[in-house]
């Protein structure tokens, strides 16, 4: 059974930077496309970042592209998000997602991906 953990959240002032990791085990996460979405206090869920099932392509949301880096590390199992400029707009709490059934479409699309994770806290100070 595939289970992704998210850590690396907390509280940071506005201009701050963390570093998100989600950690996969029971499947290695190799050739899928992984995704970060977010959901912020009373507002729909949101995509943010994704990988190609390579690695090699990247996809970012408007408002996080040049902020936001996604990367992964096969060895490890693990993809992160680096998120640097925090703004208070950027709080939510964060989630990571697999592909396992490669669906493909759309790496925007929540319905894409088939394994969640727990979600991790991120709350930006102004």
């Amino acid at each position: 059974q595939v289970q992704l953990v998210e850590s690396g959240g907390g509280l940071v002032q506005a201009g701050g930077s963390l570093r998100l990791s989600c950690a996969a085990s029971g499947r290695t996460c190799s050739g899928y496309a992984m995704g970060w979405f977010r959901q912020g206090p009373g507002k729909e869920g949101d995509f943010v970042a994704a990988s190609s099932r390579s690695g090699s392509s990247t996809y970012y949301a408007d408002s996080v592209k040049g902020r936001f880096s996604i990367s992964r590390d096969n060895a490890k199992n693990t993809v992160y998000l680096q998120m640097n400029s925090l703004k208070p707009e950027d709080t939510a709490v964060y989630y990571c997602a697999v592909d396992f059934a490669g669906y493909g479409g759309s790496y925007v699309y929540t319905g894409r991906y088939d394994s969640w994770g727990q979600g991790t806290q991120v709350t930006v100070s102004s």
